[in-house]
């Protein structure tokens, strides 16, 4: 910080691009400077203040006899049930408020990146930063909203005379939104600092990027039916609470540099704890329509609703096991859901690859010498700091979804030929008919009538 207060404008802006290109002062990779560097203190960025100790001062006087080590567990342990206690009543509340709560949390994760680069940022005192910031994450949203409500719930939008006029020119509108977004910021440039600007307008963009967008791939997850939603976001829970209970007592082996407390005990015992857990909550959650059904739109009743006749995903099946299985239970057969079958690479991969989301937020966080994002919830840190797995999660689970489970869907074709006017309508019809006629499966009597 005093070193940056004494330097030159351009100076100053020319070292923020160095470290920004991944180079120290003598123009050395990074990757070999970085022990140096964090050594000595002098990162060419100001230190964003560390937030203080805000435990309750109840769980405090209750735990003043621990060690710290024993009183981060026991803070971090009820912080967590309560966390947990949370998702259930939201859970019990129903997918839109779930929609709500993933917007305040998107929220959140964005407000607590974006300080961190405000630290850096305001000290030049430059204009509209934070302004515009918050302006791209309103016109991003815009845009994101508006897409999943004309996908999900065209036949509201279509009933509703102003949704219908802005969902046909949705996108014109986004553009235009951000368009007016990307003036001001030119407006906003300032001589000797043209550099800085663009790396936090780079810096803006990268983070919605990472929040907004993987918040809308939870949502879609979630329209397809709450069970897509809850099943990865529990085994990624579960895998971070197992991983460190495990390496908590049993941990002796470094696992990665980023993270020094994580060890290979951990990360193994998490591994086959959350598989386990898997298999298991996705045989309770599938027997449940409230949980398997997309959300859909009733115009009859003018709500939301959750009610289906359950795929064949979600309907039990007979396997056989293998024989060494067979040798060592005595059944020749096993009833499961195929969906359990599915949970076992979800929560595969919320063990394996979901760690690494932690681990970029833990370089992140080292790259600006800070603990935690924020200090939101004691011993926790910020809401990012919960969310930095969940993010890779959702794109997994989106990808995945598309790729193994989502097919054609009639009733969103039958939606887009009502929109049609009476006469593509009729064209389209013709064209079926005479389609299936061909392939035998209309009598061509059907065509001559």
């Amino acid at each position: 910080m005093t070193e940056l207060r004494h330097r030159g404008p351009a100076e100053t802006d020319l070292q923020a691009a160095d470290d920004f290109r991944g180079l120290d002062k003598d123009g050395a990779p990074d990757g070999d400077a970085h022990s140096d560097s964090e050594a000595k203190g002098d990162t060419g960025l100001p230190d964003v203040p560390v937030p203080p100790d805000d435990t309750p001062q109840v769980l405090n006087k209750a735990l003043s006899g621990l060690s710290s080590r024993w009183k981060n567990w026991w803070v971090r342990g009820i912080l967590t049930l309560a966390m947990i206690s949370f998702f259930f009543f939201i859970i019990y509340l129903g997918p839109m408020v779930l929609m709500m709560i993933v917007l305040c949390v998107q929220i959140k994760c964005f407000q607590e990146i974006i300080t961190i680069g405000y630290s850096v940022y305001h000290s030049y005192h430059l204009p509209w930063f934070r302004t515009l910031s918050w302006y791209f994450l309103l016109c991003v949203n815009y845009f994101f909203y508006g897409e999943t409500v004309t996908d999900y719930f065209f036949t509201l939008v279509q009933r509703e005379e102003p949704l219908r006029i802005l969902s046909k020119y949705h996108r014109f509108i986004s553009f235009a939104l951000y368009l007016t977004g990307f003036c001001m910021f030119v407006l906003s440039l300032v001589k000797k600092h043209y550099r800085l600007q663009f790396y936090m307008f780079g810096w803006t963009h990268v983070t919605l990027l990472i929040v907004v967008t993987q918040s809308h791939l939870i949502i879609h997850n979630l329209f397809e039916g709450m069970i897509w939603f809850i099943v990865p976001i529990s085994c990624v829970i579960c895998n971070d609470i197992m991983a460190y209970m495990f390496g908590f007592f049993f941990g002796r082996t470094p696992l990665i540099k980023l993270s020094p407390k994580k060890t290979w005990e951990g990360f193994v015992g998490g591994f086959f704890s959350t598989v386990v857990f898997g298999i298991l909550l996705s045989y309770v959650m599938a027997g449940y329509r409230y949980f398997v059904c997309p959300v859909e739109f009733n115009s009859d009743s003018n709500s939301f609703t959750v009610d289906c006749q359950p795929s064949e995903l979600f309907q039990l099946q007979e396997y056989p096991l293998p024989a060494v299985l067979q040798s060592l239970t005595g059944w020749a057969t096993v009833h499961m859901y195929p969906f359990q079958i599915h949970s076992i690479a979800l929560s595969a991969f919320a063990s394996i690859v979901g760690p690494f989301g932690g681990f970029f937020a833990s370089g992140f966080k080292r790259a600006f010498k800070i603990k935690d994002f924020a200090n939101t919830i004691p011993g926790h840190g910020g809401i990012m700091d919960r969310f930095d797995c969940q993010y890779l999660m959702a794109t997994f689970v989106n990808v995945y979804i598309a790729s193994f489970i989502r097919g054609p869907n009639p009733s969103k074709v039958i939606q887009q030929l009502l929109a049609l006017r009476l006469d593509q309508q009729l064209q389209i019809f013709n064209s079926l008919k005479a389609h299936l006629t061909e392939r035998g499966l209309l009598p061509a009597n059907e065509v001559a009538a």
